[in-house]
């Protein structure tokens, strides 16, 4: 076991541990029409749980996949079968990985992992899936702690666009740019001004089934995009999800020093009083 991530190798030999819980936390974007739990009944690892990250997300907030409160949290992954000293393995097979690695640290468990490859890698190496709806665990107790820090919001990123603090967005350069929907009805596309674009897909390896990129590689694509990740840096997507991919990678290449603007493109698209810039009509 490296830091914050497992081998498909690790997770074979580990599998049905005492204390050890694998979780498939594969979504969607809305406009996909596509539900993850359905691909979970066709194949998952076995012994795995399927976490949704909608469940997982504050229902009471008007933008999509914010951080709930500790007490939701604790609740959702408590009824998971997860307490305080259980490692968690999460996996997916795409992109959403670190988003619950991200969620699961904001709330003071640490013992989280990202299995590297994912699910695509499983079964590339012609691992064993089950199929079937998920089992039933039996309930922990989870206390969920809310870390400082780990979060910012819509005036903190105000902030930092204008003190020169390195902001980067995750999404394709097409969204960013505004020549592509946004993913979300509703939502225009287009970028922060003075934020840089470096797409979530460059830190994946296609010819090793999509597993993560090494911290040199992923220091080069950071270096090739300009953008600084020496310092503090605040990340951002299109809601909050693929921002925590480029955390990720910041944190494995040695910069603790990084926070997830939860809100993301879905709340800044949406404001009247944010700064939108775009192919088709930059605004100031």
């Amino acid at each position: 076991m490296s830091e914050w991530l497992v081998t498909t190798d690790w997770l074979a030999s580990h599998l049905g541990d005492a204390k050890l819980a694998v979780l498939d936390c594969s979504w969607y974007l809305p406009d996909s029409g596509k539900q993850a739990i359905d691909d979970f009944r066709r194949g998952h690892i076995p012994t795995a749980r399927f976490i949704d990250l909608s469940a997982v997300s504050d229902p009471d907030s008007p933008y999509v996949n914010m951080l709930p409160s500790a007490e939701l949290w604790a609740r959702q992954i408590g009824r998971l079968g997860i307490d305080n000293e259980t490692t968690v393995i999460v996996y997916d097979a795409g992109y959403v990985s670190a988003r619950l690695w991200w969620m699961f640290r904001v709330f003071g468990h640490d013992k989280v992992r990202i299995l590297d490859g994912g699910l695509r890698k499983w079964v590339a190496e012609g691992r064993p899936v089950e199929a079937g709806d998920p089992q039933e665990a039996t309930p922990a107790a989870f206390e969920a702690v809310l870390q400082p820090g780990r979060a910012v919001d819509v005036e903190a990123v105000r902030a930092a666009l204008g003190s020169g603090v390195t902001v980067v967005d995750a999404r394709t350069a097409a969204r960013f740019e505004g020549t592509e929907g946004s993913g979300y009805p509703g939502v225009a596309s287009g970028h922060m001004p003075n934020a840089v674009n470096t797409p979530w897909a460059k830190f994946f390896d296609p010819t090793n089934n999509f597993a993560f990129v090494d911290a040199e590689t992923a220091a080069k694509v950071f270096a090739d995009a300009k953008v600084d990740v020496s310092g503090p840096v605040i990340t951002t997507c299109g809601s909050g999800v693929t921002a925590a991919i480029l955390g990720f990678m910041i944190e494995r290449a040695g910069n603790p020093d990084w926070k997830l603007y939860d809100g993301s493109w879905h709340e800044w698209g949406q404001r009247e009083d944010t700064p939108k810039h775009s192919a088709a009509a930059p605004k100031a």
